[in-house]
């Protein structure tokens, strides 16, 4: 589809639907920006591993001394309030057209901090469970992330094998991170010696993007940076 279908595509849709504010209902977008500035922001100084709070900005005390395929985590808001909302929304409730809006919100903070990258990775969701979703979340939200940046998306580099549960089900770190295990498989190609970022909605332990990583360096890339939406603070990773 050419640029001017999708706008005029857009404004249709706009017009006889139009977006509300998931926060207060004003029409107008997604998420207003009264309400945005309600949203808890993930302020440094922060672990340098894991991007928790960590008053030191140096490593939090759970990431000294432990070994990781990552380079590191970062992610725009806590998991909460209207973010906690919108990605619901977004994932349960199939309201795709909100994933530029939130993009929008994580390329903000990818230029204002400095970060970089040479492929954007998005986590892949197992087969079975992209059938019955019909769109993965995070491909959404790398490739709306990639018109922003003019960083290519790599959706095919990673391939999930296993079928896991959701990570927020698993009752410990130890579960979560047994849960990941081997879940995920790296085309060698187009990878080695690149600085991956692999983008997901949302962080929960960081079990996830750390068997991204495992797989991404296995086949040769040289820095992966995970990047989410949100993140879950209470849970310790």
């Amino acid at each position: 589809m050419t640029g001017w279908l999708k706008q005029l595509q857009h404004e249709v849709t706009d017009f006889f639907f139009p977006r509300t504010c998931i926060g207060c209902g004003k029409i107008g977008d997604f998420i207003c920006a009264s309400c945005s500035k309600k949203m808890s922001r993930i302020l440094p100084p922060l672990c340098l591993r894991c991007g928790r709070p960590e008053s030191s900005g140096k490593y939090c005390s759970e990431c000294w001394g432990i070994k990781s395929s990552l380079d590191g985590i970062r992610s725009v808001f806590i998991f909460d309030g209207i973010v906690r909302q919108a990605v619901h929304e977004f994932k349960y409730r199939n309201v795709q057209a909100i994933s530029g809006c939130l993009a929008g919100f994580m390329y903000l903070y990818f230029r204002e901090n400095g970060l970089h990258g040479d492929v954007l990775v998005p986590v892949p969701l197992h087969e079975k469970r992209l059938r019955e979703r019909g769109y993965n979340q995070s491909r959404l939200l790398a490739d709306q992330l990639s018109g922003l940046l003019c960083v290519e998306v790599n959706a095919e580099l990673l391939k999930r094998i296993r079928n896991t549960g959701p990570q927020a089900r698993s009752n410990s770190v130890y579960e979560r991170k047994a849960n990941m295990e081997n879940t995920f498989i790296c085309d060698s190609s187009g990878v080695e010696g690149k600085n991956a970022i692999v983008v997901d909605d949302v962080c929960t332990s960081g079990a996830t993007l750390e068997s991204c990583a495992t797989a991404l360096k296995s086949a040769g890339a040289g820095h992966v940076l995970g990047f989410t939406l949100a993140r879950e603070i209470s849970n310790r990773s």
